[in-house]
């Protein structure tokens, strides 16, 4: 079978390290054939990595109309992921979008639309999905072995970043370039599984902090208290300026606990207590006063752990399964809308000061989030530092 063509658009931090990979022969079934940036300085890094073999493209348009690819793969500034993956849809192409799908609810539906009148696969960069404790969480609450759920919480403050990260670009922590900070940049991975282990809640109440570890407009802070359908709570605690972050998930149920915790050494421990009888039970038939049911703990350890980067690879590789054989997709594509929306009412709560409905108000946020490009007041010079990918995850 033909290897499948792949074109990168976008080959800055994390478009550099997909182009690499695929080039050097990490992907069965795929080779890379194109690549595409507005930057000289990033077609020249194309040039000395990948010669004569790999086209080169200032323009998306070009690369997707060459005939050279069968996909791309979408790594530029968040505003135009929709504009390329819908392009590359219209012209036939395969998508694999990098996070997040968009910034805007509306946007991201013109996106899915696009893709379904294609019926070309159309995968995102979920590489978290990939992570077996996750999985193996989404597993338990999907089965039922929790039975209903009480509260989640995830506090993720491991995504520290330096203002020279954010002087490293200028779209870099703009309304106007990124639509957003940590939520829409770092959080999208985490805010992607929040929503596919419990769903998405009925409604949020979110309080941000703009600027207050950098000088960026956006926001580098941010506390969230969201609430569902059946009474179950969540929170979600994220910063970008806080060294020696911590990553730690808690959700308790009526049958049971799970607490998922990143140690210093970027390994992972997953504990999960098993009540007997269930909260609920107890709770109707002890007579004792004090007292709790009884607890057994276990700990699950996976047959594989999967490395934070091969996560990206085994996605890739999944999409490539899917043209040829049909393979589920582990991050379908049109499931980017659900963290979209979520990040979109998170944003909508902390602007108004007010709880926040889900779905959103679609045409108000734009108009809200429009507001904020328009009145920026941080302007940015970005200069060429050397990024350390292996260093700093995405």
């Amino acid at each position: 079978m033909q290897d499948i063509r792949m074109g990168l658009i976008g080959i800055g931090v994390m478009g550099s390290r997909h182009a690499s990979s695929i080039f050097a022969g990490d992907i069965d079934g795929m080779v890379l054939t194109a690549v595409c940036d507005i930057k000289p300085g990033r077609l020249a890094w194309a040039e000395a990595q990948f010669g004569d073999k790999v086209a080169r493209f200032e323009r998306a348009e070009d690369l997707i109309d060459s005939g050279l690819v069968d996909a791309v793969l979408v790594a530029v500034p968040h505003y135009l992921h929709t504009d390329y993956s819908i392009y590359a849809f219209e012209r036939g192409l395969h998508v694999i979008c990098e996070k997040p799908a968009g910034v805007y609810a509306a946007q991201v539906e013109e996106m899915n639309a696009a893709a379904k009148k294609s019926g070309k696969v159309f995968s995102l960069m979920y590489n978290q999905r990939t992570n077996p404790y996750y999985l193996k969480l989404r597993e338990m609450v999907s089965s039922g072995e929790l039975g209903e759920l009480r509260r989640f919480t995830w506090i993720i403050t491991n995504w520290y970043r330096s203002q020279s990260y954010y002087d490293s670009s200028d779209w870099r922590a703009t309304w106007d370039g990124e639509g957003g900070g940590v939520l829409i940049n770092q959080c999208p991975h985490n805010i992607d599984m929040w929503q596919l282990v419990c769903g998405l809640p009925v409604r949020v109440r979110a309080f941000c902090q703009y600027g207050r570890y950098h000088t960026i407009d956006v926001e580098d802070s941010a506390t969230i208290y969201a609430e569902y359908k059946n009474g179950m709570t969540a929170q979600f605690i994220t910063t970008t300026g806080e060294p020696c972050g911590t990553n730690r998930i808690e959700l308790t149920a009526d049958k049971g606990k799970v607490i998922i915790e990143e140690t210093a050494e970027n390994e992972f421990r997953f504990r999960y207590w098993k009540f007997s009888p269930s909260e609920r039970e107890f709770n109707a038939t002890f007579t004792g006063g004090f007292g709790e049911p009884a607890a057994e703990m276990f700990e699950y350890v996976p047959d594989e752990v999967v490395p934070y980067w091969d996560g990206h690879k085994k996605i890739i590789r999944n999409f490539v399964a899917a043209i040829r054989h049909g393979e589920p997709l582990i991050a379908p594509g049109e499931e980017g809308l659900n963290a979209v929306q979520l990040i979109n009412a998170i944003n909508t709560s902390a602007w108004t000061d007010n709880w926040a409905e889900l779905p959103v108000d679609k045409d108000r946020y734009l108009s809200m989030l429009n507001e904020k490009r328009t009145n920026a007041s941080r302007t940015k010079v970005a200069r060429e530092i050397d990024m350390d990918v292996t260093a700093s995850k995405s």
